[in-house]
């Protein structure tokens, strides 16, 4: 499929800051301190001590139905991950409870902590969480991905949830928003305490990197991006410091598709401009692309056994990763939803078209 952008051989995906194709240099913003509460999480083997900010700065205003509380669990790799908590008032006994997690680049102060405490305002106790390296979890260095431990992030999640006291350790699902929808899937066929599983908007992060946007690059490309990005892995040590792939631009060029000044209107303006995502500022590790274009995530989806959900606009320029990826699954109780005339970003924050009553339906007949 051609589409006629030379852009898309930039190496940023638009801006979700991740390096992906051949072309342009990335740029991005410089990130502004925060006044930060210290927390401590004894549990962690990595025995850090993160910073989390207690005063409430998410990008959406705050619940009066739902309980909110910072707190901190830790991965199989000893990192501390900082979440927000969203608990409904009123309610006795034990809860089924959603981790919820993305988009690629975001702060669990943007879309994930949106789906949170709508999803708590149903009825479930759920956690956003930043992702290792990113945000305020812990994790050295920063702002790095990895398809691997950002999936063990979502069963880190799944640890806390089904140890807490008013949880039901059997009745936990997630939700995983653009990229950490791929991540969400390859937890899924990994994860079997995970009952029900819901993608919104998703990326297949390991698909597009390794292929560029609509699958057009080949291996000679391919081969090309791997000596780049290995020639900056050499750079890299020697200087003691990680060059940035870029976030989403401040200055747009004029000849920009339509999804990348969606994802400027959310990443970069008041709507969705948070001081600590990585898209919002400098992006990505330029070399995190390097383990994404030889792990595919999702080869092992057509196993999950469990409930799923994909949930994609119609015209976002993205769909195609969840028709794709929805064709593979197995079973009769997994289910595809295309909302009419939504775009790629309108799930990330969009209340009038984000379809929470349909998630809360699918998690009440799934998590029982």
């Amino acid at each position: 499929m051609k589409t006629g952008f030379k852009a898309k051989r930039i190496v940023t995906t638009a801006l979700l800051g991740v390096v992906m194709a051949l072309g342009a240099d990335g740029v991005g913003a410089a990130a502004q301190a925060a006044t930060d509460t210290i927390v401590t999480n004894s549990a962690n083997t990595e025995a850090a001590t993160l910073k989390l900010t207690q005063k409430w700065d998410k990008v959406f205003l705050q619940s009066d139905k739902v309980q909110h509380r910072k707190v901190t669990f830790h991965n199989r790799y000893g990192i501390t991950l900082a979440a927000d908590l969203y608990e409904p008032k009123n309610v006795t006994g034990k809860l089924a409870a959603i981790a919820v997690s993305g988009p690629f680049g975001a702060v669990k102060e943007q879309s994930s902590g949106l789906y949170a405490q709508a999803m708590a305002e149903r009825g479930y106790l759920t956690i956003a969480f930043d992702p290792s390296f990113t945000g305020e979890s812990g994790g050295a260095p920063r702002d790095v991905a990895s398809p691997e431990i950002n999936t063990e992030d979502f069963s880190a999640a799944v640890d806390f949830l089904s140890t807490q006291d008013n949880v039901d350790p059997n009745r936990i699902g997630i939700i995983g928003i653009c990229g950490w929808g791929g991540m969400a899937l390859n937890t899924a066929a990994m994860d079997t305490r995970v009952k029900a599983t819901v993608t919104s908007t998703m990326y297949d992060m390991t698909r597009v990197i390794a292929n560029g946007y609509f699958d057009a690059m080949g291996p000679d490309e391919r081969y090309l991006q791997r000596q780049k990005l290995n020639a900056q892995r050499t750079q890299d040590y020697k200087a003691g410091t990680y060059a940035k792939a870029g976030g989403v631009p401040d200055q747009l060029p004029a000849d920009v598709p339509v999804f990348v000044k969606d994802y400027y209107d959310y990443y970069k303006t008041k709507r969705g401009y948070h001081v600590r995502s990585v898209n919002s500022n400098a992006g990505w590790n330029t070399t995190s692309a390097i383990s994404f274009m030889t792990m595919p995530l999702l080869a092992y989806s057509d196993e999950i056994r469990s409930a799923v959900l994909m949930i994609h606009g119609e015209k976002a320029h993205s769909a195609y990763f969840s028709k794709d990826a929805f064709k593979k699954l197995k079973g009769d109780n997994k289910e595809l939803l295309l909302i009419p005339e939504a775009n790629h970003t309108d799930l990330y924050d969009r209340m009038d078209i984000i379809p929470f009553d349909k998630m809360d339906a699918f998690f009440k007949a799934n998590l029982k």
